[in-house]
């Protein structure tokens, strides 16, 4: 019978690899000792490594994707958040996390949408497709024609979207860029995309 790895090697070898991220990831924010501090632990080092290439995730994805407990995710974040290296944003139910200083508002916003997979697929829909209704919206993602429709109320609450005339995604050359350049940490539909979308963007990062 093969060994299978342990729980603490699995978390271990995680942790390593996100922490080789976030060693590479600058610790905005951080000026006194104490805070300096904050981004010192190897747990630490990997969730700002993971939200480097995870924007926008929630607490519980944090957590199990660097299979860490409740309490010990808890910590980890409070402190980067109180250190300055990670932001925040409430939405709606969940909290999310990004690397301080990489995103506006509205990208931040849009990251949080984009991690909901009906959202997504409605964003996704009408950049493949900008004419695409809400009938031809619903037929591609295999969903009601009313969860179209209450997912695109929510995305122009949000300013993710337009319904002024017939549906149409705001800022779509910043959206196209989220989805392209972190199609990894979403979904198949997303990495076709950016395999479609990449030869015509180009992603700078914030200053």
């Amino acid at each position: 019978m093969t060994d299978q790895p342990s729980v603490d090697e699995e978390k271990r070898a995680t942790l390593r690899r996100f922490a080789a991220l976030g060693t590479a990831t600058p610790l905005v924010g951080l000026g006194s000792r104490n805070d300096a501090d904050a981004g010192t632990s190897e747990t630490r080092t990997a969730i700002r490594g993971y939200l480097a290439t995870t924007p926008g995730a929630h607490f519980s994805k944090v957590r199990d994707d660097l299979k860490l407990g409740t309490g010990e995710t808890q910590h980890h974040l409070r402190l980067l958040v109180d250190a300055g290296a990670v932001e925040t944003r409430k939405d709606g139910d969940y909290r999310r996390y990004f690397a301080a200083g990489q995103f506006s508002d509205f990208e931040q916003v849009a990251l949080g949408y984009l991690r909901r997979e009906t959202a997504r697929g409605v964003l996704l829909a009408l950049l493949r497709d900008p004419t695409a209704t809400g009938s031809d919206i619903a037929s591609a993602l295999g969903v009601s024609r009313a969860t179209v429709s209450t997912t695109a109320k929510e995305l122009d609450a949000a300013g993710v979207l337009s319904r002024a005339d017939g549906y149409a995604v705001r800022n779509p050359e910043t959206v196209l860029t989220l989805l392209v350049r972190f199609a990894d940490s979403f979904d198949e539909d997303a990495v076709a995309f950016a395999g479609e979308a990449a030869d015509f963007i180009r992603f700078e990062p914030r200053d």
